[in-house]
């Protein structure tokens, strides 16, 4: 079972999703956003799909799945930390459902990717002919998976943007130049000076947090094991 529940149900928003994939991308940028928009908490991921997990960040519970807005720019923000591989479908399903209700403008999918072709474009683009009139490469030959892949075949106004990821860890590059191609789509008035800074803090938060979260399903699979055995 997976449940969004609202505490408030803006119409019409821009929906931001960022799940786990290539480079870490998706929760890098999102929670750039969460933290420059000064967004506000307003829905949770209810699930009996995935272990119990939380974090604690200096001192403070960190929601490992939650729901995230910005008044000022309309922008809903999917923020998480967990890997849902293998439930995929589920969560799109469910997130599906939200954006039916709030009828919401777009959904803008964020994922890093690996070109082995010689490119010299940082961001490649899918669903969306304004982000190659601002500069992003057509993506017109690629495999996409996870939540994002469930999206484009589920919902409707979905786009997807590609960062060019260096490996499987979490590039603070790959999402800065992301931000950056965010702020000229939506008029974020995100100051490009501090990106990677703020990106690289960001990366070790996340680097930090999902030790932990993948700690704790290590230790609830070894937990099954002695059960069992």
């Amino acid at each position: 079972m997976v449940n969004i529940t609202l505490s408030k149900k803006p119409k019409g928003a821009t929906v931001i999703e960022g799940f786990p994939g290539f480079g870490l991308v998706g929760p890098i940028v999102t929670e750039y956003l969460i933290d420059h928009l000064e967004t506000e908490l307003i829905g949770q991921f209810e699930y009996d799909e995935l272990p119990a997990t939380i974090a604690i960040h200096e001192g403070k519970v960190v929601n490992p799945m939650a729901v995230h807005y910005s008044k000022k720019y309309n922008i809903i923000i999917l923020h998480t930390i967990l890997s849902v591989k293998g439930k995929e479908w589920v969560f799109a399903r469910e997130i599906t459902k939200m954006l039916e209700e709030l009828k919401a403008k777009e959904v803008i999918c964020l994922e890093g990717v690996n070109v082995m072709e010689e490119t010299k474009s940082e961001i490649f683009s899918y669903g969306n002919p304004e982000f190659v009139n601002l500069g992003a490469q057509e993506m017109k030959e690629s495999i996409i998976m996870g939540v994002s892949a469930a999206l484009l075949l589920r919902a409707k106004n979905v786009s997807c943007l590609f960062a060019l990821a260096q490996s499987q860890l979490p590039d603070s590059k790959a999402a800065a130049n992301i931000i950056t191609f965010l702020d000229k789509y939506l008029d974020l008035n995100v100051d490009p000076e501090p990106l990677i800074e703020q990106a690289t803090k960001f990366e070790d938060k996340l680097k930090n947090l999902m030790q932990q979260a993948q700690s704790a399903e290590s230790e609830a699979d070894k937990k099954n094991l002695s059960y069992l055995g």
